[in-house]
């Protein structure tokens, strides 16, 4: 099952910018964590989604990195699935998560072309304790990311908006990989792919620091 949009929906997307794309998240303050986050439902089969959602400092700005926390909330019958922070599978940050025993693991990835995405050491991961678990229906991983709102892309030097909207993708698969326990395991490929505008501006957080320090 692949998503597509017609060619003309994707050229007017190729003429905006990052902050005039109009949103399709949405606002959710999630009572485990403490986090407001700007959430996403993506589909991966009829009827069934994965959720991402993201929290940023409320004093990030496009001047400079900032970190982030991604929240990764799937199905049990979800292999694997992880964004791409630039909205595109090669040449910018993606986070990946699975399901491992009655936790899950989080891993950064970085692809230079349509293969499998080797370990990124440009982006540095730390998985909240608060927030990570995997039970009989879902799992669902927390973890701030620094280094993924900035990078080094194709076109050069880029820094996701904190203000406005980002283009993001996703990419599924129902198969696990091949050492849960490990970050830095293999996965096979993607079943489903899609990109989304994420609002930004609606994920800010005024105490960020104090709850990435609670919930770890």
């Amino acid at each position: 099952m692949h998503f597509n949009l017609g060619t003309a929906l994707l050229g007017a997307f190729a003429l905006l910018t990052s902050s005039g794309l109009a949103a399709d998240s949405a606002v959710w303050v999630d009572p485990e964590t403490g986090f407001t986050f700007s959430q996403y439902a993506a589909a991966f089969e009829i009827g069934k989604t994965v959720t991402f959602r993201i929290a940023i400092p409320s004093t990030a700005t496009a001047s400079a990195p900032y970190d982030a926390v991604l929240q990764i909330a799937a199905p049990i019958a979800v292999g694997w699935t992880g964004i791409a922070w630039g909205g595109t599978m090669v040449t910018n940050p993606l986070t990946v998560g699975w399901a491992n025993g009655n936790s899950a693991v989080a891993t950064a990835r970085w692809a230079t072309g349509h293969t499998a995405p080797s370990v990124y050491s440009g982006a540095t991961l730390q998985v909240l304790k608060t927030g990570t678990h995997t039970n009989s229906t879902h799992w669902q991983v927390t973890f701030k990311c620094t280094g993924c709102t900035t990078f080094a892309g194709s076109s050069g030097n880029k820094t996701l908006t904190p203000t406005g909207s980002n283009r993001l993708a996703f990419a599924y698969s129902k198969s696990k990989p091949t050492t849960p326990s490990s970050g830095s395991s293999s996965f096979p490929v993607h079943d489903v792919t899609n990109y989304w505008n994420h609002d930004f501006s609606s994920a800010a957080n005024a105490n960020f620091a104090a709850l990435v320090t609670k919930n770890s």
